[in-house]
């Protein structure tokens, strides 16, 4: 384990989740493995991915999970229009990220889709962790929003939080998936605060790898635009060693028209193999 290795994955949706199981396992056929990272954080994508990488499952199952369709899980795809919805709402013109974030905790506080039960067999469907346990030898952050008070929560062990509860949070997608309530408060994803990434919280790291499955979309589509540059500056500023890679065009073709359909999954993970064994040099030096 590097314990000066913090791994930052990013939001995408199912497609982001295939894309970077895709890129984890091409970069470890070139030597490079990802899990080996001492610190993870996760967000809304991220959080299950991060949560898949710290658990028990080799990458090559994680990979079979996305492209075999007898191992796929059967996962519904959201209504289209709540999905153009949300998208809008998040890239109108706001006069502040407050207003923002509000009118986005809004629209998710009025989602009711699913029930309970529903959403969290979703989010168990999603993971297919052999045990929803938080990592015991390496720390993990799961993002997402409080509904109140617009604030960033970074979930870990320490929080005494389901790790499942944790996921399903940050995986609230405003418009399409309900809020998720943890001990009488209401959560959302967490991508939505600035960034799909949050890959601030990495303040310290010696070095950081981010995994950015919307980093090369222009606004981004689950935050509140391109900070995600304005934090890789401010943690090279602070002396972090800092890797970025971004979903390539193949990744983006094989996203159609949302990123939220479960079809994009095998195209995506595919993709993602491949950038991976491209970006093994990139990589390398970190680890």
């Amino acid at each position: 384990m590097r314990r000066d290795i913090t791994l930052v994955c990013g939001g995408g949706g199912l497609w982001g989740t295939a894309w970077m199981t895709g890129l984890a396992l091409g970069l470890a056929e070139e030597g490079v493995d990802i899990r080996q990272a001492g610190s993870f954080i996760g967000t809304s994508a991220g959080s299950v991915m991060s949560s898949q990488l710290t658990s028990a499952l080799s990458l090559e199952e994680l990979y079979a999970r996305q492209t075999d369709p007898a191992k796929q899980a059967k996962l519904r795809a959201p209504d289209a229009g709540s999905l153009e919805a949300m998208v809008a709402q998040l890239q109108k013109p706001w006069a502040s990220n407050e207003d923002r974030l509000r009118a986005v905790c809004d629209m998710a506080k009025r989602t009711q889709n699913l029930s309970k039960a529903e959403r969290e067999a979703e989010v168990v469907k999603r993971l297919g962790l052999p045990a929803f346990e938080w990592p015991a030898a390496q720390k993990l952050l799961i993002t997402a929003v409080d509904t109140e008070t617009l604030e960033l929560v970074a979930f870990s062990a320490a929080s005494e939080v389901r790790l499942l509860d944790a996921v399903s949070a940050s995986t609230a997608v405003p418009g399409l998936w309900p809020v998720t309530e943890i001990n009488g408060r209401a959560y959302v994803d967490g991508g939505v605060w600035k960034t799909a990434e949050n890959a601030h919280l990495a303040a310290g790291a010696p070095r950081v790898l981010i995994l950015s499955p919307m980093g090369g979309l222009k606004g981004g589509m689950l935050g509140g635009g391109s900070g995600l540059e304005a934090d890789v500056a401010a943690l090279r500023a602070q002396g972090s060693e800092v890797v970025v890679i971004k979903a390539g065009e193949p990744a983006f073709h094989a996203m159609g028209p949302s990123p939220m359909h479960p079809e994009t999954r095998k195209p995506a993970a595919e993709a993602g193999r491949s950038q991976g064994r491209a970006a093994a040099a990139q990589a390398r030096h970190l680890f």
